[in-house]
């Protein structure tokens, strides 16, 4: 495999993060990340044959909303992002992001910076039913085992980077049979085996992966590698891999499909 396969196989990447000078930016354990512009990002992907992702606050962006607005209207058709925000909310704001391409909201259980736990059930049941929108989780350690009655009750969820952690992942698999979607992505941060895992739960259920890249892998032990995705092909196959590469987001996400030839 090489450079060719990056090209074969159309990718709608999940998961990354843009982090611009000049929008607001919080200090998260000591932690500022350094920049990534948009134009980073589309440097690192011109190998691949990308057809949109999602924009991720990260901790360090907290409730800042500005960042997120301005890098959708730059990247446009086929991207879509996911924020973070306050109980607080009003449906106005909420509607007003929608409209510019925000489609779930994003507990941080492991760093902080988003909302807590403590209303995680609220928001997601009230954005759900005002616009739609899915919750991810980034799990801490322990995460699950907390919120496995409450898992299941969520109108529409995600978890990132493979639920992180040995610790979850027993959970993790029985609850992709409530519906649960979750992210192949951050193979540098996770404390797992990734073959492993990402084999059982396609095995479970072969529309629960979305591939991302989680550029540019701020805080992991080892940052995004081009091997990452060249491993989805290996433990899944051609065919199999595309579905974790592409349609189950777009389908996740209703971002419609730009290429026909899949």
């Amino acid at each position: 495999m090489g450079v060719s396969e990056l090209q074969k196989h159309p990718i709608f990447d999940s998961h990354f993060h843009i982090i611009e000078n000049g929008y607001p930016i919080q200090s998260n354990n000591g932690y500022i990340p350094d920049q990534f512009t948009i134009e980073d990002y589309r440097d690192r992907m011109a190998r691949y044959t990308l057809e949109g992702g999602v924009v991720v606050s990260g901790s360090f962006q907290g409730f800042d909303q500005t960042y997120l607005v301005d890098a959708l209207g730059t990247l446009g058709t086929g991207f879509v992002g996911v924020t973070q925000i306050p109980e607080t909310t009003s449906d106005e704001e909420i509607m007003n992001l929608h409209s510019h391409g925000v489609r779930g909201v994003r507990f941080n259980l492991n760093r902080g910076g988003s909302a807590g736990s403590e209303d995680l059930l609220t928001i997601a049941n009230r954005i759900y039913n005002l616009v739609g929108w899915h919750v991810e989780l980034y799990l801490g350690p322990k995460s699950l085992h907390e919120l496995k009655n409450i898992i299941p009750a969520l109108p529409k969820v995600c978890i990132d980077h493979l639920g992180v952690s040995d610790s979850n992942f027993e959970l993790l698999l029985n609850l992709i049979r409530s519906g649960l979607t979750i992210k192949a992505t951050g193979f540098g941060r996770v404390d797992l085996d990734v073959e492993k895992a990402i084999k059982q739960i396609h095995n479970i259920s072969p529309k629960t992966l979305m591939f991302g890249t989680d550029l540019p892998s701020t805080r992991a032990r080892r940052k995004y590698a081009d091997n990452d995705f060249l491993k989805i092909i290996k433990f899944l196959g051609q065919k199999e891999a595309q579905k974790v590469f592409s349609s189950n987001a777009l389908n996740f996400y209703g971002v419609e499909n730009s290429f026909t030839d899949k």
